[in-house]
């Protein structure tokens, strides 16, 4: 498993919910988290592996040291949202490409655990920025998106350099195509965890 980068299918997926909560998923989660922090990330979404299910990570400190602060969002819905705040954001499946977004400042979520258990949190600042960040993930949604249209444009020539690179790494063979790559992304049932991620 590994982190897919711009303008890999898989971030423009549209994810199917979460249904059952079996060993796959346990580990998927947590080879998500070694992903994340071994690239100085502080949240993941399962579309960012490939895989389109509705679910994200988050541990706003970035320290695998302070396990107290991850948090496991299994079919999450923002259910309410206040105020409004502009903030610099990254994505590391286009690392090193920033850019201002505007967010809520303050938001509830509502969703499930690893356990099955349902819960709700009141978040606010970075972890209210990080939640609606990924949430946007599993709705094929890019924080490149939210920008204004002239800061977007500003990162066109980078966003460019992503693609061919991207199409370079197709033609030599190293990712499969796109119609390879989607067929791939349609086979995920709702139930569970293909066999093609394990």
């Amino acid at each position: 498993m590994q982190i897919v980068s711009y303008p890999h299918p898989a971030l423009r997926w549209k994810s199917k919910p979460i249904t059952r909560i079996d060993a796959d998923l346990k580990q998927m989660v947590r080879t998500m988290f070694e992903l994340m922090y071994a690239t100085n990330g502080i949240g993941l979404a399962a579309n960012q592996v490939a895989v389109p299910l509705r679910l994200f990570i988050m541990n706003a400190t970035g320290s695998a040291a302070e396990s107290a602060a991850e948090h496991v969002f299994i079919n999450p819905e923002i259910v309410r949202r206040k105020g409004s705040a502009e903030g610099e954001e990254g994505c590391l499946s286009i690392p090193g490409l920033y850019g201002q977004v505007r967010r809520s400042e303050q938001i509830v979520v509502n969703a499930f655990d690893l356990d099955g258990q349902e819960f709700e949190m009141d978040l606010e600042d970075l972890e209210a920025r990080v939640v609606q960040h990924e949430n946007d993930h599993i709705d094929g949604v890019l924080f490149i998106d939210r920008m204004t249209e002239t800061a977007r444009r500003e990162l066109e020539p980078r966003l460019a350099d992503f693609e061919a690179q991207f199409r370079r790494q197709q033609a030599s063979g190293a990712i499969p195509p796109d119609d390879v790559l989607e067929r791939t992304l349609r086979g995920f049932e709702p139930d569970g965890v293909s066999t093609a991620s394990s």
